[in-house]
Parts: C-alpha cells; sequence; structure tokens
C-alpha cells in the first residue's frame, strides 16, 4: 500500500456555469477547519470573495479573513500548484494542509485529476482528495441533457450538492435527484438550502482519511442501487452513461484482479469514469478499498473492519458507452469465475 499521510489532500470543487460553486466555497471558508486551506481559482471578481479580504501577499495571492490563502490559477494548472508549495516551503505564504481548486463551469474534471495524479513533481507532494460536484436544481436537468460536461462533472464526484433547491418545486428537484441517483449511485447528496454544509462532511472524510474506517464501505454504496439482476433500459435515463454493481461471493485474487483493472482502464479508460468498491481479497481478514477515476487508479487502503456482516466483494462502475456485459465477461475470464460468476445490477 502506498503511504499518502504525509501528502496534502488536493480536492475539486467543479460543476456547471451557475451552479453554486462559488457560494458553496464560500459556505465552506468560514468554516474554521478549513483555516489552513488554499485555494485555486480562475479570477478573483468570478469568484466574489472581495468582502474576505484581510492582505494581498502578490498579484495572484490574498489572504482571506478565514485565514485561508485564495490565489488566482495564471497559465498551467500544474505550474500554479508547484509556485504555490514553493512558496509555503520557503515561508513566503502561511502553511497550508489542504488545496481546494474550483474549476471553470465548462471544465472536464479528468484532466484536473489527472494534473495532480500523474504529475511526477507534484505526486511527491499532494495527493487526491474528494471532488464535490454542484448542481443547479433549477436548470441541472436541461443541463445534464445538453451538456456532457455536465454529466462527467455529477459521474466522478465523491460528493453532491445540489443548489437553489429554495427556487426550484419540489417535483423538479426530487425528479433530477432521481437522475443524479442514476447517474452516480454511490455519492452521498446535500440540499444546500436544507442540509448543513460543513468541511468535515465535504472535505475531510475523503477517500484516504477513511481507509482505516469501515463507515467508508457503507457510504459507498447507496441505498439505490438494486443489486438483484434485470434488465437494463439503455433509454432510461436517456444518454450513454449507466451506473451498475458487480457483487462477487467469493474472496479474489488480487494479483489477477489488479491485472484486469490496469488492463481495463488502459483500454478503455476513458470510459470509466469511474469505479470504487470493497474487496474481499484472499488471505485479508479485512477488505481491501477500490478507487479509480478513468486511466487513474488511487492506491488501494486496507480497511480496518467489514461495515457488516456481508462479505462479498462489490464494485460500482460508472461508464459512458461501454457494456456492462464487456466488463462482466472480461473479468469473469481473468477470475476463472466459471459457475460463480458475478450477479449484476444497473442503478
Amino acid at each position: 500500500m502506498t503511504e499518502t499521510s504525509g501528502l496534502t489532500p488536493v480536492n475539486l470543487v467543479t460543476g456547471f456555469l451557475g451552479s453554486g460553486k462559488t457560494t458553496l466555497l464560500q459556505r465552506l471558508l468560514a468554516d474554521p477547519a478549513l483555516g489552513d486551506t488554499a485555494v485555486l481559482i480562475n479570477e478573483f471578481g468570478e469568484v466574489g470573495l472581495d468582502h474576505h479580504l484581510l492582505e494581498r501577499i502578490d498579484d495572484t495571492m490574498v489572504l482571506l479573513q478565514s485565514g485561508c490563502l485564495c490565489c488566482t490559477i495564471r497559465g498551467e494548472l500544474s505550474q500554479s500548484i508547484k509556485d504555490l508549495h514553493s512558496k509555503r516551503e520557503r515561508g513566503l505564504v502561511p502553511n497550508f494542509r489542504r488545496l481546494v481548486i474550483e474549476s471553470t463551469g465548462l471544465a472536464d474534471p479528468f484532466p484536473i485529476l489527472s494534473t495532480v495524479q500523474a504529475d511526477p513533481v507534484l505526486k511527491h507532494h499532494f495527493r487526491l482528495g474528494n471532488v464535490i460536484a454542484t448542481v443547479d436544481a433549477v436548470n441541472g436537468a436541461v443541463q445534464l441533457a445538453r451538456q456532457p460536461e455536465c454529466t462527467k462533472q455529477v459521474a466522478v464526484a465523491d460528493r453532491l450538492v445540489l443548489t437553489k433547491t429554495d427556487l426550484a418545486d419540489s417535483e423538479t428537484a426530487d425528479a433530477l435527484v432521481a437522475r443524479l441517483r442514476r447517474l452516480n449511485p454511490s455519492a452521498p447528496l446535500w440540499r444546500a438550502a436544507e442540509d448543513k454544509l460543513d468541511a468535515e462532511a465535504l472535505l475531510s472524510h475523503d477517500l484516504f482519511a477513511l481507509g482505516g474506517k469501515s463507515v467508508l464501505a457503507q457510504r459507498w454504496f447507496a441505498q439505490e442501487v438494486d443489486v438483484h439482476p434485470h434488465v437494463h433500459d439503455r433509454n432510461r435515463h436517456g444518454d450513454s452513461i449507466q451506473a451498475f454493481s458487480l457483487i462477487f461471493d467469493g474472496p479474489l485474487d488480487w494479483t489477477l484482479f489488479g491485472l484486469w483493472l490496469t488492463m481495463l482502464l488502459y483500454r478503455h479508460g476513458n470510459a470509466v469514469l469511474r469505479v470504487k468498491g470493497i474487496l474481499n481479497v484472499e488471505g485479508s481478514p479485512t477488505p481491501v478499498a477500490v478507487h479509480g477515476v478513468q486511466h487513474l487508479v488511487h492506491p488501494p487502503i486496507h480497511m480496518a473492519a467489514w461495515p457488516d456482516g456481508d462479505r462479498r466483494s462489490r464494485l460500482v462502475f460508472i461508464v459512458e458507452g461501454l457494456e456492462r456485459r464487456v466488463i462482466e465477461r472480461s473479468l469473469a475470464a481473468f477470475l476463472a469465475l466459471g459457475a460463480r460468476a458475478p450477479t449484476s445490477a444497473v442503478a
């Protein structure tokens, strides 16, 4: 298992244009838990944090009243992060233990995640944290139907925040929530107008922070994921993205599974928007958590305990234009499951 405790977590706040990313960021920055956080944004004028400014450090950085360091992204994202890290190392900016990136509304989130994970310099100092996606309750259904970036933002998210629920009628909001659950059944969802939004729930409890706690597995698998096999209607939510789960009764061979996952993502990484799960691995008394986004795979986490008495391995996939049977068939071949082929469900 790769050691990540000394790396600075990088959280991504994404969401389509006008979905409330800035408002969410303002609420989170008011939380004392984020007092040692750095924030990378595109332009201060767009973010509207001027009333929080306390001290301008240079032409790209300001110190907020909350203690957070807020910076503009200029040029390449990787260089902006490296500059920020260099200034932290030299004591030119306050020390920060977390970095939050607010993406533009039209951004595909994967290149941002790839920058943190794949850059040979950054990966020695930073690691990926949670991805939070905001969705507009009033306009979200139309945006999902017309904007592929919006759908990808939802699909790769670890946390979903439904905004403007106070402006949308309950029927519209409930229908959108049902759509979001089908696109990403394993991400917890908050309604911004009604629910408490705090850094502890949205940012601090990420894959690595909870790696040794069984509560992680409980949060991964939403109740909306039906684990009973049935026929999937590809037109049920009108797009090429679908979510489904695979369930395995017996322990898995870790070596064979790792080879299979590597080959799957090498060939179909662009189509696998998200894969996550807990595995019953041969020789391990506790489950192993796996988590990947397209071509990127987090280091596996050995969890402290199973969340309940169910010892089956469970994988949740969110894919675009990739048939479930292709994944099932290839994994069954690698593991030689034969009669013990996985049951599956589509969300």
